[in-house]
């Protein structure tokens, strides 16, 4: 997960919707301000953020209000409720994600009692909001649910490029929620599958081992669970390669994993491993039956039917 929270911009609101004011609204000198919390209707929407909403009260009263002063009132309401972070309640987000599992521990089957459950998935918006002028993120994040969600065309891009976290996603075993779209997905998800898988997965390791091994010289420590989960990427990479499909769960792998998260093996013995599965990874590369590169027709024709289908 990206240690940056990306930008969420404020999406448009339509002519008719009822909103709440988050602040208080200045009136006239002598008379008081409009309380936070007021309800009220847009009467006229700005074609950007730079200008004010008009905003309709039950007394008759209209002011001007700025977007950032305004929620939606049925996420207003929401707020409170448990699944009340910022893009998935205020911006109503979270109500077009399409697919949602869990990844991480718990799905490799490395989980400990006190093991945080991580979610990853794919959200959809309505071609309105991703044509508008503000657009969409393209990724929603929760620290604190650990909860990360790409927007759909950049799932799509990281796991043609062969990234692990997307590709581990269509393969996890413990999958929360599933639409009939991204069941299309699911069902294509080999074409995402190339060659490209030894570059990616193999550098990563690779380049993490060296700092590692900084570390090591320089702090006479590293952190076992990181070298656990290195191990396990390789592990992972090589059956890609050799079976052609995402091994998540680390299955007989799981003991020694574990040894090495636990700080059971010494790091000499766990570098010897890395350096044998390195080599038992360039000859899976060597054999692998694996197209070059992933099925970029199919997936362009995927996510073409997909925005179309959110159109209305």
């Amino acid at each position: 997960m990206s240690d940056d929270t990306p930008t969420i911009p404020l999406l448009a609101i339509p002519v008719g919707t009822q909103v709440v004011t988050r602040v208080e609204l200045p009136r006239a000198p002598g008379e008081a301000a409009r309380p936070s919390g007021s309800v009220g209707v847009v009467v006229h929407a700005p074609t950007d953020e730079s200008h004010s909403y008009r905003v309709r009260f039950p007394d008759g009263e209209e002011m001007a209000v700025r977007r950032a002063q305004l929620s939606i009132r049925k996420h207003f309401q929401r707020e409170g409720l448990g699944a009340d972070d910022a893009p998935l309640a205020e911006f109503g987000l979270g109500d077009y994600i399409i697919y949602r599992c869990v990844v991480g521990s718990r799905a490799y089957g490395l989980n400990q009692e006190a093991s945080d459950t991580d979610r990853r998935g794919i959200y959809l918006p309505p071609a309105e909001l991703h044509w508008s002028l503000y657009g969409v993120p393209e990724q929603l994040e929760s620290k604190e649910t650990e909860e990360t969600y790409w927007e759909l065309q950049k799932f799509i891009l990281l796991a043609l490029k062969a990234n692990p976290n997307t590709l581990e996603c269509l393969y996890s075993p413990l999958v929360e929620t599933i639409t009939p779209l991204a069941q299309e997905l699911l069902d294509i998800r080999t074409i995402f599958l190339s060659r490209l898988v030894y570059q990616t997965y193999n550098g990563y390791v690779m380049s993490q081992f060296k700092k590692m091994e900084q570390d090591l010289r320089n702090k006479g420590q590293i952190k076992p669970k990181h070298a656990m989960h290195l191990i396990r990427l390789l592990l992972s990479g090589i059956t890609v390669l050799r079976a052609g499909f995402v091994v998540v769960d680390v299955g007989e792998h799981r003991e020694t994993l574990l040894a090495i998260r636990n700080e059971e093996l010494a790091w000499e013995e766990v570098n010897r491993w890395r350096l044998e599965l390195h080599k038992a990874f360039e000859e899976a590369f060597r054999a692998t039956r694996l197209p070059e590169r992933p099925d970029y027709e199919q997936a362009s024709a995927f996510l073409i039917r997909a925005r179309r289908s959110m159109v209305s």
